[in-house]
């Protein structure tokens, strides 16, 4: 490998990429350390909102390492945790909103991500839109994504 493809910046490590990897960070951050107190301490009270709030944490722990990382398999991980998350996060907010009395607590996703500004519904939106502006494009040195 040369060390021009080696070393060359990716589109994730520079301006608008590196900042939304890092709001997956904090969010991977963030939503483990809340599930993790939650499940800790009180789990009895809402088993299921704080397992949501664990897999909602999962979720964004693989998109911030797969998008960090260079490559078309990371591309493609990082397409799938990122619909994931959009999903759950349409679902939970949904079923949150529309049958309240079945989420005693709130998760990352309830009310489409109220209790964390809304970004959890926005993120994703700005995640796969940058996505698709940096998908891998065939004939690019050794597959990177954001080769541009």
């Amino acid at each position: 490998m040369s060390e021009t493809t080696e070393h060359s910046p990716s589109a994730r490590s520079r301006g608008l990429g590196r900042l939304i990897v890092a709001v997956y960070g904090i969010f991977a951050l963030s939503a483990t350390a809340r599930a993790g107190f939650q499940i800790a301490t009180k789990f009895g009270e809402a088993p299921l909102a704080y397992l949501l709030s664990a897999f909602a944490a999962a979720v964004y722990i693989v998109a911030t390492v797969a998008m960090a990382k260079k490559g078309v398999t990371s591309w493609y991980v990082t397409c799938g945790a990122v619909l994931v998350e959009l999903l759950g996060v349409l679902v939970v907010g949904t079923v949150s909103v529309l049958a309240p009395q079945d989420f005693q607590q709130d998760t990352v996703w309830s009310v489409y991500g109220r209790g964390y500004g809304f970004v959890p519904l926005i993120l994703p939106f700005v995640g796969l839109s940058w996505l698709w502006t940096n998908r891998p494009r065939q004939g690019s040195a050794r597959g990177s994504v954001g080769s541009r």
